[in-house]
């Protein structure tokens, strides 16, 4: 099994949205073969687990607010474990091509001619939509899907093409997006977003305390600081998250309608 990764290699693996049995077959695999696996703070437990004893563990968990570990670092940390002979497994919440910074350790890895690949994982939108059994695209009502961060850094606008997210047939799943949730709120309206647009606030995605909130952009604000807790949470907002027949499929345990 350690034939998946060379010595001084390195995986950037996607450990999806929290739920081990998420995971693909081939992240499960690369888990196993590793000798050092550095993860951040949105893996979840269950994931972590698999992680074979006398694998060398190595937090790098960065979450807003409570940073371990600054993007320098990490690379420096990636590039001096593979160049040490290590069998390396970088594990990145939900998919390390989307709001991952990828890039940036690929580059660093690279930059030392040292071998990396990347391993697809589902991300929190997936996840998500999949919990309150929506699709994320409907014919004829969301042609589009836009993926969209809320995170800016510290000091920065939220500089969005707030126009073109306002697209009444798209949808958006908006990440990291529940400190800006009055931002997104306000500028979706003044570009011309209805009141009324349905939004699915989801916290902890695919987890056991997984908890699902539907609201509308207009009362985004107050739902976003009411209802949601300490958790990741992604919103996902467009006519494709109106509420049917289909809520019948949600754990009543877990969702609350906020009207």
């Amino acid at each position: 099994m350690n034939e998946l990764i060379r010595p001084g290699s390195v995986w950037l693996v996607g450990a999806g949205p929290g739920d081990p049995d998420l995971l693909t077959r081939k992240a499960e695999k690369l888990i196993r073969a590793a000798s050092t696996v550095f993860y951040d703070a949105l893996v979840g437990p269950g994931v972590l687990d698999l992680i074979p004893a006398g694998v060398k563990r190595v937090a790098v968990g960065k979450r807003s607010g409570r940073h371990s570990k600054d993007q320098p670092s990490i690379n420096r940390m990636l590039v001096d474990a593979a160049e040490a002979g290590e069998r390396v497994v970088r594990l990145k919440g939900g998919d390390p091509s989307i709001f991952g910074r990828a890039t940036e350790e690929m580059q660093a890895l690279v930059e030392r001619d040292i071998n990396v690949q990347i391993c697809p994982g589902i991300t929190a939108a997936s996840a998500a939509a999949a919990s309150v059994c929506s699709s994320l695209t409907l014919r004829g009502m969301a042609r589009k899907l836009t993926f969209v961060t809320a995170h800016a850094k510290a000091g920065d606008q939220l500089d969005l093409d707030w126009q073109s997210l306002a697209d009444p047939g798209a949808t958006i799943a908006v990440y990291m997006g529940k400190s800006s949730a009055a931002i997104v709120s306000r500028n979706l309206i003044a570009a011309g977003m209805a009141k009324d647009t349905p939004v699915t606030m989801v916290e902890n995605a695919s987890l056991a305390g997984e908890r699902v909130f539907h609201s509308r952009i207009d009362l985004l604000p107050l739902a976003a600081k009411t209802a949601l807790g300490d958790g990741p949470a992604i919103l996902l907002i467009g006519k494709a998250m109106q509420r049917g027949k289909l809520d019948q499929c949600v754990n009543p345990a877990r969702l609350e309608a906020l009207q």
